[in-house]
């Protein structure tokens, strides 16, 4: 079927190729003018794996060559719609990057010596495969732990590992967006929020969400649509971001006091009756709030068998909740949040205003900034959502949608069963709330003498550089009595693979399958990453087996390896994980990715077979030749779903209308994974609430609605942050000393991407520093101009940097980008983003001396030899001690230093840490929690209906 993609003109051009001249689309070569010089392309379908947006590319493989010439977008990726940000095309330089590792290296000496000797794939696997399988057997599975940063896949990893029956999966999420994730999960069950930032009326965005945010492509498009149609843009931000400059109010709050601009607004709107009163009346769980009061409990403990409809008691009910609302928020007036925030009370006041107008199409947006910048910072995020809960813009046209309405994960052709066991290393009982797993608390937890590791995976994730506190790592990964092989997974080099054993090059965006489905509005899609070289071989008649085939030297792909590497943990089926990698087609021998992915797209997706078949494709070879697929839209307010009568056996009404059933969950093709809200004492799940007389679908909470009120933060120990409110955080004036500032870690460059995007040299010529931002008045008092450096310090030490003064930040504020800083001790490494440095050691004291920085060098890319920077930045992350949420676990990244013009013996990227005061901190941190053993409610490690990757089997969430 003929389809054309038109551009801004919607006439005569074209803004893509059409799809059915993909196969052999023509192009004139513009460095061949003024000779006429044509280009004929096959064009392949996949997916950027720059950052989690997971963009549809478009990779232009010559015919004459057989070599990519070029990615652009997809159009027909319904998330990024054929646009893409400089990452994208960027992927051309990774693949081509002069400095990646192609071949499997097995250290040679001490770690970190950074001698190196190449081994084949077979002895690497044969290695692993026996540690693996003994750790199995011995029953040390504790011992087994994969650490991943962006997977950019949807659970193939996590069910190799509960094939293995191992509790050892470990994710980056704890440093990313748990703050975020847990005050968005306390209100409607699921952890992320999808905004249909397109069609709303009012947009409100804490930090930089139109460069930089989650999802940035995707909602940076439908945030400018929004506009286009006449939405108007509220944006906090410390910073002028870009997004700032594009707000139409803009405001630049003291950070952590946005919990108490935003529940200002919220007072302003219940105050002058300005909330969808219809809507809190059904769906807030506002009859749990008031039972709780003591002044106002009643006696309803038995079970009700009458059907409710809405009858006049219970309308009383709500109107002595509507009093009680008014009160609770009263003390959240907009002088009380000028005062927090520095912002001036008419503005805010300006802000609610313009909040009120907004009625159910109010789009809204936290991921990282507060909520992952200060203690207690997931506060924000409950509060922010209370203003869509307030409006009733929740699953609306314009509002937001609890994310996994808008995910599809198709259910896979093996499902290994939950691991049984529990593993203390990732989940310790400190944290019974957190959002995911402890990760960057590893080091001090090994240090405490709570285990060991055995093997220790690294994947997409350098936890050196990025984690906080990356001496104590480093002095973790060079113990091997605390990690006995670590096996670093990365196509290029990092700080992280210099401490391991083995460096295994996997491949990247265009080198690798995935599927992948993502929040980025109101319909449910799935994304397929493929091998460009082998998707374009096998649509040409070869026959590809492996992708080692097509990669340049000896770079593989994770699905391979996995595969490759679990069915040699059990050659003979004797341990019972064979079967999770074995074929269907062929018993007896290994999966293979064709089988496994052809698999899903005929019996997972609905609607793909029957539209492949139009085309006289097969489902993979549809996937293969668009690269995704569009399965829902408009999918809507699931919650106002009625249960349908089969669902209904049995079933069983509480006090608070809750209905629970003994019919079995209906089968799903979609496992994206939902909160799991407990049944009742006789085994019936819960399956809906009763809702002015109809069993309504509800909320994946435990109530079956929006939580206002949580139960589960009162049962677990935190009564006082039952309902949204303001908490002062670690950085608060009052917490600090005189000559004290916040340093603003947290904010990104929309070029550059943690740790993945160093091997792009077009990015990296774009943006290769982190100067630290002061506000002119503030460089006048310290006497500092730009350029001059400065050095900042830390509880646990210091880090020396160039300023940079602009008008472009809160007075009194500094901020410094957390992409920057990249270095190698050796030879090997990324040489256009990395400085070489000298690491000193002196027992927990512990030094970094840059020796030089960037510059030209000669390569297989001509173009290193027109390098022209030096300066790549400093590593402040080392500086970091950890500060763990009590609650939400996050890693708070804002860091209390004090800013002076560096000594006369200072040089540029000069650090200075101790790992003995970090260690420190860490207790310090670690007091201020309520560790499940003391304040769980009935005898359990954390709440079981809350999310938690991996979850293992109810009974291994008893307490010992």
């Amino acid at each position: 079927m003929s389809k054309n993609y038109p551009g801004p003109s919607r006439i005569h051009l074209s803004a893509f190729p059409p799809k059915e001249r993909w196969d052999d689309w023509t192009e004139l070569d513009s460095q061949a003018w003024p000779r006429r010089k044509e280009r004929h392309y096959s064009l392949v379908p996949t997916t950027c794996f720059n950052c989690e947006s997971a963009c549809g590319l478009l990779a232009y493989i010559d015919k004459d060559t057989n070599q990519i010439q070029k990615f652009e977008g997809n159009p027909e990726n319904p998330g990024s719609r054929g646009r893409n940000c400089a990452k994208g095309p960027a992927t051309l330089n990774q693949i081509t990057d002069p400095d990646r590792i192609l071949y499997p290296l097995k250290r040679s000496g001490k770690r970190g010596a950074g001698n190196w000797e190449r081994v084949s794939w077979d002895e690497v696997l044969d290695d692993l495969a026996s540690r693996i399988r003994k750790a199995i057997v011995e029953d040390r599975r504790d011992e087994i732990m994969y650490h991943v940063g962006r997977p950019g896949e949807d659970g193939f990893t996590e069910r190799i590992l509960a094939a293995w029956g191992v509790d050892g999966h470990n994710s980056h999420t704890n440093i990313c967006s748990s703050g975020a994730r847990e005050g968005y999960q306390l209100w409607m069950g699921l952890d992320r929020p999808s905004p249909d930032h397109a069609n709303a009326k009012v947009i409100l965005l804490i930090s930089a969400h139109l460069e930089s945010g989650h999802y940035f492509n995707p909602h940076a498009q439908r945030v400018m649509d929004g506009k286009a149609s006449g939405a108007k843009l509220i944006v906090f931000d410390t910073r002028l971001s870009n997004t700032a400059t594009h707000a139409d109010v803009f405001i630049a709050p003291y950070p952590g006091s946005e919990a108490a601009i935003l529940l200002s607004i919220a007072n302003y709107l219940i105050q002058n009756n300005l909330y969808n009163r219809e809507f809190v009346r059904r769906w807030w769980n506002w009859e749990e709030y008031l039972e709780q009061r003591s002044e106002i409990r009643d006696q309803r403990s038995e079970p009700r068998n009458e059907v409710s409809t809405g009858s006049c008691s219970d309308r009383v009910g709500f109107e002595d909740f509507e009093s009680a609302l008014k009160k609770l928020y009263a003390e959240y007036t907009f002088n009380f949040a000028a005062k927090e925030s520095g912002v001036e009370a008419k503005t805010i006041e300006e802000i609610a205003k313009i909040v009120a107008t907004a009625g159910t199409r109010f789009s809204s947006h936290n991921w990282r900034s507060v909520t992952s910048g200060v203690s207690h910072g997931w506060t924000a995020a409950r509060a922010l959502f209370m203003l869509n809960a307030l409006l009733g813009a929740v699953a609306t046209e314009g509002g937001v949608f609890p994310n996994a309405w808008n995910k599809f994960v198709p259910k896979p052709i093996h499902t290994p069963p939950h691991p049984k066991m529990w593993n203390e290393k990732t989940w310790p009982r400190e944290f019974p709330l957190s959002m995911h797993e402890m990760s960057f608390l590893l080091p001090h937890l090994l240090k405490e003498g709570r285990g060991r590791l055995d093997t220790y995976f690294t994947r997409v994730y350098n936890p050196v550089w990025t984690n906080p506190d990356g001496f104590s790592w480093i002095e973790a990964l060079t113990d091997e009595n605390l990690i006995g092989c670590h096996v670093a997974l990365t196509p290029v080099w990092s700080e992280t693979a210099y401490f391991a054993d083995y460096i295994l090059p996997m491949g990247l965006g265009p080198e690798r399958h995935d599927i992948h489905s993502y929040e980025t509005h109101d319909a449910q899609w799935l994304g397929f990453r493929q091998p460009v070289m082998r998707a374009a071989r096998q649509r040409h008649g070869d026959d590809v087996n492996d992708t080692r085939e097509v990669n340049p030297g000896e770079v593989w792909e994770e699905n391979e390896f996995w595969m490759e590497l679990t069915w040699r943990i059990d050659r003979d089926g004797s341990l019972g994980i064979r079967q999770f990698v074995e074929s269907k087609k062929n018993p007896g021998t290994r999966l293979g990715v064709d089988e496994y992915y052809g698999w899903i797209f005929e019996n997972s997706v609905p609607g793909l077979p029957e539209k492949a078949a139009e085309e006289k494709l097969t489902p993979l070879e549809f996937m293969r030749r668009y690269g995704s697929f569009e399965i829902n839209k408009k999918v809507g307010a699931i919650y106002e779903e009625s249960v349908p009568h089969e669902e209904l056996d049995d079933i069983r009404e509480d006090h608070f209308r809750r209905i629970f059933t003994r019919a079995a969950k209906p089968a799903s093709s979609n496992v994206v994974p939902v909160p799991s809200p407990d049944g009742d004492e006789d085994g019936r799940r819960l399956v809906g609430v009763r809702v002015d007389g109809e069993i309504k679908r509800g909320f994946p909470t435990p109530s079956g609605k929006l939580e206002f009120f949580s139960q589960t933060l009162a049962d677990w120990g935190w009564p006082e942050c039952a309902i949204p409110t303001y908490i002062a955080s670690h950085v608060h004036p009052e917490n600090l000393e005189t000559d004290q500032t916040i340093l603003i870690s947290t904010f990104r460059l929309p070029i550059q991407i943690h740790t993945r995007s160093a091997n792009a040299k077009w990015l990296n010529e774009i943006a290769h520093t982190n100067p630290l931002w002061l506000h002119t008045s503030h460089a006048a008092n310290l006497g500092v101009r730009t350029g001059d450096l400065v050095r900042v310090e830390t509880e646990i030490g210091y880090f020396v940097v160039r300023a940079w003064v602009t008008e472009g930040i809160k007075p009194g504020i500094v901020a410094c980008s957390h992409h920057m800083g990249r270095w190698k001790v050796h030879e090997d490494g990324q040489k256009q983003l990395m400085a070489t440095v000298r690491l000193d050691h002196d027992g927990d004291k512990w030094g970094l001396k840059r020796e030089r920085g960037a510059g030209a060098y000669e390569s297989t890319d001509k173009d290193t030899l027109r390098i022209w920077w030096n300066d790549v930045g400093v590593h402040q992350n080392l500086t970091f001690p950890v500060h763990p949420d009590p609650i939400s676990g996050m890693h708070c990244w804002h860091q209390a230093v004090r800013v002076r013009k560096a000594d006369p013996t200072d040089t540029y990227g000069d650090i200075h840490v101790d790992t003995a005061k970090s260690h420190e901190v860490y207790k310090k941190w670690l007091a201020e929690t309520r560790p499940a053993d003391k304040y769980s409610p009935n005898g359990e490690r954390r709440p079981y209906w809350m999310l938690r990757p991996l979850k293992p089997a109810r009974e291994f969430y008893k307490l010992p």
